[in-house]
């Protein structure tokens, strides 16, 4: 009988069974966030990285810019194909509701130019 691996997210709980993903993905497929692995000074860091942004490379492959709520530096995870696409949208969507200038300066800003 196959022992069976469930991957479980740390930042939201999530489970999954990842049997035939090892190994493990660098990212949650539910919530985008991960574990800041690299090595700073003299162990890993082990930060949640949050996902900030959603951009699509040139070869039209997609990557999840996250950072380390810990010591805030950014990396880059590719999109898998089992990630949540509402939360990639709601990443990728999110300068568009927090622009930074306001928005009811535009027509004033516009006149400016």
């Amino acid at each position: 009988m196959k022992e069976e691996k469930e991957y479980r997210c740390p930042c939201c709980g999530w489970i999954s069974d990842l049997q035939d993903k090892e190994p493990w993905p660098d990212h949650c497929p539910n919530c985008l966030c991960g574990i800041h692995r690299e090595d700073v000074g003299y162990g890993e860091c082990g930060g949640t990285l949050e996902p900030v942004s959603v951009w699509i490379k040139e070869d039209d492959c997609g990557e999840i810019i996250q950072r380390c709520r810990l010591c805030g530096k950014k990396t880059a995870s590719a999109v898998a194909d089992d990630d949540n696409r509402i939360k990639l949208l709601s990443v990728a969507s999110k300068p568009l509701s927090f622009p930074p200038f306001p928005i009811e300066k535009l027509e004033e800003l516009t006149r400016i130019m």
